[in-house]
């Protein structure tokens, strides 16, 4: 790695050897056509629409979701090795024309709604993929979004963007020291994946007593949720008073719990005693577990600060002969369950009464508590490894910085 002197340009200070240029004078724009969801599994010809710009790809395409047949592909657009992919509409100017770099040597398609840069000239497409992500790039696109509910970008502005070009060797050497960034973090998701597969597994034969841990032999009994768990309903204060918000407790609603958090330590929003009151919910002890009963049914997370929830919740104070973190656990093959008795028109919901009925097999405490530990352990690795990844891609967004800067060369 080498410094270098830096040159003053209309888009900030690049190296002296480096070029900047407008897309416009990159290349040649076409755009996509065709290709509706309904169509979007119709063949085998790889395709990409432009929703999955944002959900499926980062910088260059690696592997795709949609495949087409021959007919759909005749109304969609022919796409070759080295394009630019741009999503042409998105929810925010922020993160407006997010672009992938097409590398492959085989024929793809691109949908509707997408803005294509053919490159014309000496140009590695992987650092074009990773220079238009860019936070210098990204802010010239998000300047040039136009709209609010839906926000667009057109080619003429797109055009007009302004990118820092190093000589071909060095966007090369760029492009291969991201991309070795990015085999790592790939590495990581499979890691993670077959570790995530592992536990699932784990999870139906230990929580079901089809696989029995060592040394454990007792008899399970038939239980249900109302057995083992006082259940709690959650509410909302009935009018906006400021002397309800704002207060000492935690207050969570359901879009503050996911899949991957289980423990529940703070709210965005927290509720004084009076709002509670107001509001007919109760303050909730430590260690009750929080679980989802409208609309996303079945999420939990284990509660470690007292708190109330709105109405979102059929939350679970455990009885002093079950283990939480078992109970924990098991709520999670018992989903299928609680969606089979959830009913209502503008939403599902799961009642009090549906939830306490749901039957399964309990261990014996001793049993219990060692089969969550097992879960446990397991679910620190994973933890540890996405905690890993994240890192990796903090590491990678540094590298973006400087190598796209030029504030750190590359030599051969």
């Amino acid at each position: 790695m080498i410094e270098t002197k830096f040159k003053h340009t209309d888009i900030g200070p690049v190296p002296k050897e480096w070029e900047v240029k407008t897309l416009s004078e990159v290349g040649s724009f076409s755009k996509g056509r065709g290709i509706s969801r309904a169509e979007s599994n119709s063949g085998k010809l790889p395709a990409v629409r432009y929703g999955e710009l944002y959900t499926d790809h980062n910088d260059y395409i690696k592997k795709f979701r949609s495949y087409i047949s021959t007919d759909v592909a005749k109304g969609a657009k022919l796409i070759h090795k080295g394009d630019i992919l741009f999503a042409a509409s998105g929810e925010t100017k922020e993160d407006i024309g997010k672009s992938v770099a097409f590398i492959n040597d085989f024929d793809a398609y691109a949908g509707g709604d997408i803005i294509i840069l053919s490159p014309q000239g000496n140009y590695d497409p992987i650092y074009l993929g990773f220079i238009s992500n860019s936070k210098l790039v990204q802010s010239q696109k998000a300047s040039r979004g136009q709209g609010d509910a839906v926000v667009h970008i057109v080619t003429s502005d797109l055009g007009t963007i302004q990118i820092p070009l190093p000589p071909l060797p060095e966007q090369r050497r760029i492009a291969s020291a991201l991309m070795k960034v990015d085999g790592l973090i790939a590495n990581l998701d499979k890691l993670i994946a077959k570790k995530q597969a592992i536990k699932k597994g784990a999870m139906q034969e230990l929580l079901t007593g089809k696989k029995r841990l060592p040394g454990f032999k007792g008899e399970w009994k038939d239980s249900t949720i109302g057995d083992i768990a006082q259940i709690v309903g959650g509410g909302t204060p009935s009018t906006e008073v400021d002397n309800y918000w704002n207060g000492d407790i935690q207050w969570f609603t359901p879009a503050e719990l996911s899949d991957n958090n289980k423990y529940a330590f703070k709210s965005i929003r927290t509720i004084s005693k009076q709002g509670v009151r107001n509001s007919s919910a109760k303050i909730l002890p430590i260690n009750t577990i929080l679980l989802t009963s409208r609309a996303s049914i079945g999420i939990a997370a284990i509660l470690k600060t007292p708190a109330a929830t709105n109405q979102g919740f059929q939350s679970l104070i455990i009885k002093g002969d079950s283990d939480v973190e078992f109970v924990y656990y098991l709520l999670h093959i018992l989903r299928t369950q609680m969606l089979s008795l959830a009913s209502g028109s503008t939403f599902l919901e799961l009642s009090p009464s549906k939830l306490a009925s749901i039957s399964f097999s309990l261990p014996p405490l001793p049993e219990q508590r060692a089969i969550a530990h097992v879960l446990s352990v397991m679910d620190s690795d994973i933890s540890l490894l996405e905690q890993k990844r994240e890192k990796m891609k903090a590491v990678k967004q540094g590298m973006m910085h400087d190598l796209l800067t030029g504030r750190i060369r590359l030599t051969e």
